[in-house]
């Protein structure tokens, strides 16, 4: 890919719309204002606190991410959402019970408040354990239109000078991609149809990229990721990435397991189970919905792993994924993993892993730097998949044919090195024998 020119400056308001006003988006919305408030800092947020090496150790030169790159500033962010339940930003993060609610959320009460979602495009036929009032009608394609409409007036009413789009909304039940989802034509008539191989989420992927609006998927359901979309994103001029946000479990995986393989120590069985009791928690009781979940969790372990190189260490491994839905623990989720491990002689040895996570508060900074990243993209012109973002993702998207990097260590050189590249500066190999000379 040559590299961009000029980057646009980050100048105006930059509009950020979420599909879904549930615990993640609340969570989210709720940080930054606390963060432009003073209230509380950014945390887990790459944007924000990261630096960046450039140059040699020797130089010092080591800004803030930031610093070195045009990155709209938090101050400048307006937020938008649909949602089928109608409950304003305020109502929704006191349901989701992820922050405190006296001293979090009520000092900024009046900003979101004023946050009230739009008329969603939901089905419960995709979504099996939620449902609300707050619905469009019509068919798919009308529903897509409407949702161009919306983006179009949000944009004009809050003074935007560019939008991005992150969806945050519940897990779709499992599919797999088909004929209708091989074009831009084939998909407009199959929404044309009401054909129920188009779900919610894509309907919002479409809008999104028509109206020239970059995409995230935060999800594990098929959404930007069939090759209809993907065409219209690059006929368009529009970054996406995806998908699945990679907040608990599965990011241990990838810190975890790279440090398995690269010492050579070999894997018999990895079993994960969860506890989790929020909105996403009661999604994914449904079997369907489960499915979708699982296919991007598994994923990772096996690509790290590369048991077709390293059949002895990792030809027989079993892996194992569980959620279990359990209301008391709400959004605070537990991850169990039980890790048999062998190394010297075949001698094997044990790792438990007891994960007390906070699902919304991991996944919080993740919305947040997708959106400034992506943002980025659009003034640099880069378009279609965005492989440098799959650091923030457990199935990352990737070129038809191209075998996805699961590495977290890898994917977070690789968003450096991507950031030093659209800076003009020398990208980092590590070698150090410069300093040997």
């Amino acid at each position: 890919m040559k590299q961009p020119s000029k980057i646009e400056p980050a100048e105006g308001k930059l509009g950020i719309l979420l599909p879904g006003l549930g615990a993640v988006a609340t969570t989210f919305v709720a940080g930054v204002e606390a963060s432009r408030r003073g209230l509380a800092q950014p945390f887990g947020s790459l944007t924000q606190m990261n630096t960046i090496r450039l140059g040699k150790r020797t130089d010092e030169r080591t800004p803030l991410i930031k610093d070195l790159v045009p990155l709209a500033d938090l101050e400048n962010l307006v937020f938008g959402a649909w949602d089928p339940i109608p409950d304003d930003g305020y109502s929704s993060a006191v349901k989701a019970g992820v922050l405190h609610k006296e001293n979090h959320l009520d000092p900024i009460k009046d900003f979101l408040s004023s946050i009230k979602p739009m008329p969603a495009v939901f089905d419960t036929a995709y979504v099996k354990k939620l449902d609300g009032p707050n619905k469009k009608s019509g068919n798919k394609f009308e529903q897509a239109e409407e949702l161009r409409a919306d983006i179009r007036r949000f944009k004009e009413e809050n003074g935007c000078d560019r939008l991005v789009m992150v969806w945050c909304g519940s897990t779709e039940v499992f599919m797999r991609p088909g004929a209708i989802h091989e074009s831009p034509e084939s998909f407009e008539q199959a929404m044309k149809e009401n054909d129920e191989s188009i779900a919610p989420s894509m309907l919002y992927a479409y809008a999104s990229l028509m109206e020239g609006v970059p995409y995230a998927n935060g999800a594990p359901n098929l959404s930007a990721d069939i090759p209809a979309l993907e065409t219209l994103a690059i006929d368009n001029g529009v970054p996406i990435g995806g998908k699945d946000f990679k907040t608990g479990q599965t990011l241990m995986k990838t810190i975890l397991a790279p440090g398995f393989k690269t010492r050579m120590l070999g894997l018999s069985g990895w079993f994960s189970t969860n506890i989790l009791g929020n909105r996403d928690g009661e999604v994914l009781d449904d079997p369907a919905s489960f499915k979708t979940k699982e296919e991007s969790k598994l994923g990772a372990l096996e690509h790290i792993l590369q048991p077709e190189m390293y059949p002895d260490l990792y030809g027989d491994m079993y892996h194992k994924v569980r959620i279990n839905y359990y209301p008391p623990r709400g959004d605070n989720k537990e991850g169990w993993d039980n890790i048999d491990i062998f190394g010297w002689m075949g001698y094997h040895m044990q790792i438990k892993v007891d994960f007390l996570c906070r699902d919304s508060i991991l996944a919080a900074p993740i919305v947040l730097d997708l959106a400034l990243f992506l943002d980025l993209a659009a003034r640099a012109d880069l378009s279609g998949v965005q492989e440098w973002l799959s650091f923030y993702f457990k199935a990352p998207q990737t070129a038809p044919g191209l075998y996805p990097e699961h590495d977290i260590f890898i994917q977070h050189w690789k968003l450096k090195n991507t950031l030093r590249w659209l800076m003009g500066e020398e990208m980092m190999t590590h070698l150090g024998v410069e300093y040997y000379d």
